[in-house]
């Protein structure tokens, strides 16, 4: 696996450890929530225009 891919995992289940509203029956669904916006994050960030950027954010709902 990519380290990138690996620190954005390790991201993921940082953020799900110390959500207070994370449980057994949701952590699992929080952890990909969250893998997934941080990897769309990071290929918006690659893009070379603004536009492209906002497209690609706005395309999978993610917030800025």
């Amino acid at each position: 696996m990519n380290e990138r891919i690996k620190e954005l995992a390790l991201q993921a289940m940082t953020y799900v450890t110390h959500n207070p509203k994370a449980n057994k029956l949701n952590s699992g669904d929080m952890f990909d929530e969250k893998f997934a916006e941080l990897i769309v994050r990071e290929c918006a960030l690659q893009c070379n225009h603004n536009d492209d950027m906002d497209r690609i954010l706005e395309h999978f709902g993610v917030e800025e």
